[in-house]
């Protein structure tokens, strides 16, 4: 199986703290893959590094054969975890945006989906709820015919109905071809879409394999190793 992320022996540092410590691991094409771990584990530093968003680091970092960079940047559809739209613009003016920005953008689903989904085109940015908002950048980023799509917490700070949303739209959505990433400490609603995970503690990997292997192995769902893990004594 061909993977779309190769990395060896990473390691970030900011000061004298160590957010990625010695991490190798190989991610593989065409799956769903959970990142697991709580605030502070490394889990958005990785994101960014595998975005290019953060360039200075040691190890070695592949995005389908390129270390990241400009052309990786067209094959990468990033969700992060904070609002990236300007508040004055409309929903119109950022599809229109992502249009111009990306060539593998389809501007036809993104309306589709912006029209299915009851959110009116012309309603600027800034008057949109939290919720409305979210769905926008999540359309945004599901209407990108991307190889990999990372998503940085989706489910944070929502409702649990909001919840179920998001992952529909995500699972309906997303480029079948491609390959997703997912970081959450919300285990418990999302583990049924996983067929990888990888578990960050401390910057380091704690466990990664198919979550059949992870449950067969341990007798326990994700969501129990990770209160396992990251048991707070």
């Amino acid at each position: 199986m061909e993977d779309i992320v190769v990395i060896n022996h990473l390691t970030k540092r900011f000061g004298n703290i160590t957010a990625i410590d010695n991490l190798s691991i190989n991610l593989p094409k065409g799956k769903i893959i959970g990142l697991l771990g709580p605030n502070g584990s490394g889990k958005t530093t990785l994101l960014k590094i595998i975005s290019n968003l953060s360039m200075q680091y040691e190890g070695e970092v592949l995005i389908n054969g390129l270390k990241p960079g400009i052309e990786t940047k067209k094959i990468v559809a990033y969700l992060a975890d904070c609002n990236f739209l300007t508040d004055s613009w409309t929903v119109e003016d950022a599809v229109i945006y992502f249009r111009d920005f990306f060539s593998d953008f389809d501007e036809q689903k993104a309306r589709d989906l912006i029209d299915k989904l009851g959110i009116r085109i012309n309603q600027k940015i800034k008057t949109l709820s939290k919720g409305t908002k979210e769905k926008v950048h999540l359309i945004l980023i599901l209407s990108r015919n991307a190889e990999l799509y990372i998503f940085d917490e989706p489910i944070a700070g929502v409702d649990p109905a909001a919840r179920d949303l998001i992952f529909k739209l995500i699972l309906e959505n997303y480029n079948k071809n491609g390959t997703i990433l997912v970081s959450t400490h919300l285990i418990l609603e999302a583990e049924t879409v996983f067929d990888y995970a990888f578990f960050l503690n401390n910057g380091k990997l704690a466990i990664y394999d198919t979550v059949e292997n992870i449950k067969n192995k341990t007798g326990k769902s994700l969501d129990q190793l990770f209160r396992e893990i990251y048991r707070y004594d």
